[in-house]
């Protein structure tokens, strides 16, 4: 996990890609547990194994071995083609729009 615990939890949104935090970090997952309960967060977790972390998920996505870049990929595109990147950022890594 690479982000503090006062991160995670005051975040909306946790995403978990392959790893299974909930057996690998249980300390640490308890804080995304408390963020769903109190701040009413969302959990996403895409792996192609049924863990842990994914039975508790607000939403599990099963994806195939090796499909993850093609899966971010789609992600990111959705992101793009529906402005949801802060014109900035997108600017940054995508340059003028």
């Amino acid at each position: 996990m690479t982000n503090s615990w006062t991160d995670i939890k005051n975040a909306d949104l946790v995403v978990i890609m392959g790893g299974n935090a909930a057996e690998a970090h249980p300390c640490g997952f308890k804080w995304v547990t408390e963020a769903k309960a109190t701040r009413g967060a969302k959990l996403v977790v895409v792996d192609p194994r049924f863990t842990r972390s994914a039975a508790v998920a607000d939403y599990y996505a099963p994806i195939r071995q090796g499909t993850d870049i093609a899966f971010l990929n789609g992600v990111m595109n959705y992101l793009i083609q529906n402005d949801k990147i802060q014109p900035r950022n997108r600017q940054k890594c995508c340059g003028p729009a």
